[in-house]
């Protein structure tokens, strides 16, 4: 006659207490154990291990459908929406919010050997957002004034940070900034500018519904925050782009 040693029912325990959670409750304490922040518009990437991403879209899905049902749709029986729920899940982990869920792509950077000191401003680079209050549309363009440092990076890789970093729920102010220190992080320049001009689908589509309002923010680091003409020359580029005024 065999006998399981104590260790070992305690192992198959813990094995089903661990297999009965949501891959999303197994994420958020394991950044919980880290001390680490989970905001809207926090990438969490670094939490999440091979598999689960796939796992966490499973979930999602059906949350989502849950959400569809309590609003009285027949998701059962209208052919519309029988598969929405698996959409909707698909879109924001993989596209949307792919921000919030994939690691930033992989940018790499170079010597300055020609010790560029002038300024070049990029743009108008396209942005995508949610509301981080109504997870509706944010829809706009960039424009990016490096003085460069001891590195440079290429110009496309700006569009991909940019695109990385608003794409998740988003207040418009706070992805600039966000953007700002990843450029900052990538290629330390001596100055830094970003000018953002977006419309909110929580102003034109519900609320006050103003179709025309757009939201117009920048931020200026180092160089171009000390040298007044350096930050007028990076805003009289930017206006002669040629939609700078154009709606959206």
């Amino acid at each position: 006659m065999t006998s399981t040693a104590p260790n070992e029912n305690i192992k198959d325990n813990l094995k089903d207490q661990i297999s009965c959670k949501l891959v999303s409750e197994i994420i958020r304490e394991r950044i919980q154990a880290k001390g680490a922040r989970f905001h809207a518009n926090d990438n969490i990437s670094d939490f999440i291990q091979p598999g689960e991403l796939e796992t966490l879209e499973r979930e999602v899905a059906t949350r989502v459908r849950d959400l569809l049902k309590t609003l009285l749709i027949d998701v059962d029986n209208d052919h519309n929406t029988q598969e929405t729920a698996e959409r909707v899940s698909r879109m924001y982990l993989n596209e949307v919010f792919k921000g919030r869920y994939h690691p930033q792509p992989k940018v790499t950077n170079f010597p300055n050997d020609r010790n560029l000191d002038e300024i070049y401003t990029l743009g108008p680079i396209t942005v995508r957002s949610a509301c981080s209050h109504h997870f509706v549309p944010i829809l706009g363009d960039c424009w990016i004034g490096i003085k460069p440092g001891e590195k440079v990076i290429g110009i496309s890789k700006f569009a991909r940070v940019a695109d990385w970093v608003f794409s998740r729920p988003h207040i418009q102010e706070e992805a600039v900034m966000i953007l700002a220190d990843e450029i900052e992080r990538l290629c330390e320049p001596k100055g830094l500018a970003i000018l953002v001009k977006a419309q909110h689908y929580c102003m034109k589509w519900r609320g006050v519904k103003e179709p025309e309002t757009s939201m117009i923010n920048s931020i200026v680091r180092g160089d171009f925050r000390h040298d007044a003409s350096l930050k007028q020359e990076f805003f009289e580029l930017v206006k002669q782009q040629s939609n700078f005024g154009k709606n959206y």
